[in-house]
């Protein structure tokens, strides 16, 4: 088949085109191949407070100054950095081809290389491989260059550079300089400074703040000049701008959060982390703390932590790990409120609330305060005495011990665990059995973390239950935010998730009072204006001293000690991380309190005396709003029917008054250990009259003994020289006129009357001690001394 010439050449140009087109397909499929310039280099740990500020940095990995890219650049930096370096950045495609030939004319007349026409997207492209300068290099950068700007925008490349160009020394990135030079971020730059940070990669290894200054100066001003001359600053802006000094070197970032910098090393390295933190509350909070461990350390207290939420968002508002180093510097690195500690008695408010939640007691109802064994375990009060019987809302507020180890052991080792669990304290993670009922006394170790988050949660739950409908939200026990979180769809429930209203705000009016324990005295030195609910804790041996309060806005939770765990006379929990609570909630807005909670309340008729529900022989009950409780609360079993002779000296019968007169009237009766104790402290606690002689059988046994415990194993105490002491053995009679004989093994010590102690020596082995009182009543008691 013949073509003809025209045809024919149609033929040939197609076929050329097509190959040309190949080669290009090819050309461009290899080009595509071309990895994407990239930076893996590490990347420094920059926190930041809630307003944007800069909170602390963790230097990266490979000792550089290097922060995460930012998300967008300030105009000024911007117009500055494109007049420096790339007037033509969005019109060419990664290379200008007028730039680079009119490098090589200045590289050519000067004989040495002056000028390499670089664009931002070439040097994007150099840094990212950090190749020597050759000529073979330059055109493997100007195809990343190209490569580059067929991946990324124009705008990715310019953040690209920003964050990767050197600023002089170990300073990479135009954040970390704006922090290391000026102590702002760059949003905040004036042109001075934008226009210095714009011209300072251009040779950062010989200018640079500090280093010779009068070039830097000198190509600064050249830069505002062009500025200037381009009409994007006026002739006062240029003349205010050239007579800003400059920097004289590198400036110390922030470090007023040291210790939330390591956490987030820990949990999110090399990022940017935006906190709930108030920047001005942290420094404030940081140095009020600071203050305060300088005092405690005259008294060797080295170390405290801190943290102020916001009771409604959860929002940290200040977190302070630990106090700075001092002459001693071991255990400041510890962050004191993750760390777990002993509990003392920071716990106890929880008991207080799931006891009434369960209808055990009620506000006012009288625990036991008398001596107490356990098997071997035998609480003590801090202040050494017993009050027989105390209101429970003041056995909180004094924060009395035994009382709240015979209500542990009333509600519930395991399901007081399983509470604790649901408010939010996870470091309580081992069986009962192996805390035992110390648990509420310190017995356990938690942080200063989850309790402010607990503590939170208590006041987020009656303070939206008594603003949103009487309806409980489902999730308010939460933990605290150290970032904004996610919002989450808002439940509601009828039911107390965790605690109930009632039973919170009883616990707060109880914490609110000012009946404190012995050890605290001087807090009323401290306290301010607010109402705030607080509590303290000591833990065992004077080694971690707690205080938490919180209003209707605040929670803040303070933990003061030693980190080695070294325990200091003096360290209590009133008296030295009570004041800086107080401190600290002085630095807040006022507070507002919490509202009533009335439809989680039922009025009620309380016995006056016993604070138990009145039962029908109560006289002059009160009426008291008591929380809805599971089980029905228990009525007073105090108060019982008493008759009396008609000159009311003995109880009798009516069968024993010949003429049939008696008097009848109810009477308070405490048990007899009890009664004895609380009557030292009442002085109107009125004992039983004397059973009239003759008139009654045997009834129930009047006497009780105090010491010792059944099946107590009892050591002799032993002087300074050696010697064995004698043992005091003690009972209670509910007659305060009653005799008590004393017997051991049926060998008679003696007679006592009230108080009812006698002093012996028994031999080491196991004994009988027995009482018998003037009307016959016995009463035995098995013990064993040993050497």
């Amino acid at each position: 088949m013949q073509f003809s010439p025209r045809k024919l050449s149609g033929i040939i140009l197609s076929r050329r085109m097509f190959r040309f087109l190949l080669a290009g397909m090819m050309v461009f499929g290899l080009f595509l191949l071309v990895p994407v310039p990239r930076f893996s280099s590490s990347l420094c740990t920059v926190v930041m407070a809630g307003d944007g500020s800069l909170l602390g940095a963790h230097i990266a990995d490979d000792a550089q100054w290097r922060f995460p890219a930012p998300r967008q650049l300030p105009e000024k930096y911007k117009t500055c950095l494109l007049l420096f370096e790339d007037e033509y950045f969005y019109f060419h495609p990664g290379i200008n081809p007028a730039s680079i030939l009119r490098a090589m004319k200045q590289n050519i007349r000067a004989g040495k290389i002056v000028s390499g026409g670089s664009t931002i997207t070439m040097q994007v492209a150099r840094m990212s491989g950090n190749a020597p300068r050759t000529v073979q290099n330059k055109l493997w950068e100007m195809i990343r260059a190209l490569r580059l700007e067929v991946a990324k925008t124009k705008e990715e490349i310019l953040l690209m550079y920003a964050a990767n160009a050197p600023f002089g020394g170990n300073v990479v990135g135009l954040e970390t300089a704006a922090w290391q030079y000026f102590e702002r971020p760059p949003d905040h730059l004036t042109w001075a400074e934008a226009a210095l940070l714009a011209a300072l990669p251009n040779s950062p290894g010989m200018l640079r703040p500090g280093l010779n200054q009068d070039r830097l100066k000198e190509k600064r001003d050249r830069l505002l000049q062009k500025l200037f001359e381009k009409g994007h600053i006026d002739t006062t802006e240029l003349r205010l701008s050239i007579a800003e000094p400059l920097p004289g070197g590198r400036r110390e970032l922030p470090g007023d959060a040291p210790h939330l910098i390591d956490y987030f090393l820990k949990t999110r390295p090399g990022h940017r982390i935006v906190t709930t933190i108030d920047n001005d509350l942290q420094r404030r909070a940081s140095r009020a703390l600071q203050r305060h461990s300088e005092r405690l350390a005259a008294n060797h207290i080295r170390h405290a932590g801190a943290l102020i939420a916001d009771v409604e968002t959860g929002y940290v508002l200040a977190y302070v790990g630990n106090s700075r180093p001092g002459e001693k510097k071991a255990g400041h690195s510890v962050d004191m409120v993750r760390a777990d500690r002993s509990s003392g008695s920071i716990l106890k408010p929880f008991l207080y609330i799931a006891a009434l939640q369960d209808g055990l007691i009620l506000p006012e109802t009288l625990l036991p305060d008398v001596p107490t064994q356990y098997g071997s375990y035998a609480p003590k009060n801090f202040y050494p005495r017993f009050d027989g019987a105390v209101p429970a809302n003041d056995a909180l507020s004094r924060s009395l011990n035994v009382p709240f180890v015979r209500l542990l052991k009333q509600y519930g080792g395991d399901r007081f665990l399983k509470k604790m669990s649901d408010a939010g304290i996870s470091s309580l993670n081992k069986s009962f059995d192996h805390y035992g009922l110390s648990l509420i006394l310190g017995g356990g170790e938690v942080n200063l973390w989850e309790l402010a988050c607990s503590y939170a949660s208590l006041g987020r739950t009656l303070r939206h239950y008594t603003e949103e409908g009487s309806r409980y939200r489902t999730n308010d026990f939460h933990s605290l935010f150290l970032e904004i979180p996610n919002k989450k769809e808002v439940t509601y429930t009828d039911y107390p998730p965790v605690f109930s209203a009632g039973g919170i705000w009883w616990a707060f009016e109880a914490m609110r009072s000012l009946a404190r324990p012995p050890e605290e005295s001087g807090w009323e030195n401290f306290t301010s204006g607010q109402n705030i609910a607080w509590k303290t804790g000591t833990s065992f041996g004077f080694r971690d001293a707690w205080s938490l309060g919180i209003n209707g806005r605040y929670v803040v939770a303070v933990w003061v000690g030693n980190a080695s765990g070294e325990g200091r006379a003096g360290l209590l929990g009133g008296t030295t991380a009570g004041p800086l609570m107080f401190q600290l909630f002085d630095l807040l807005p006022q507070g507002e309190w919490f509202g009533t909670p009335y439809d989680d309340m039922t009025e009620a008729l309380i016995c006056s005396s016993s604070g138990y529900l009145a039962g029908t022989f109560c006289p002059d009950p009160d009426t008291l709003l008591i929380p809805n409780s599971v089980k029905a609360p228990p009525v007073c079993p105090w108060h019982r029917l008493v008759h009396l002779t008609p000159d009311r000296h003995f109880r009798t019968r009516i069968s024993c008054e010949s003429d049939g007169e008696i008097i009848t009237e109810p009477w308070f009766v405490l048990p007899p250990v009890m009664g004895w104790y609380y009557s030292r402290r009442n002085a109107d606690y009125r004992f039983l009259p004397p059973k009239k002689p003759g008139c009654f059988d045997e009834e129930n046994n009047p006497m009780e003994f105090i010491y010792p415990n059944p099946g107590a194993v009892v050591i002799r105490p032993v002087d300074l020289d050696g010697e064995k002491q004698d043992i005091i053995f003690k009972a209670v009679h509910a007659n305060a006129r009653a005799s008590v004989f004393w017997h051991l093994d049926n060998k008679y010590l003696g007679r006592t009357s009230a108080p009812h102690e006698i002093v012996c020596a028994p031999d080491p082995g196991k004994h009988v001690l027995t009482i018998v009182d003037n009307e016959g009543n016995r009463l035995k008691r098995m013990f064993k001394v040993i050497e």
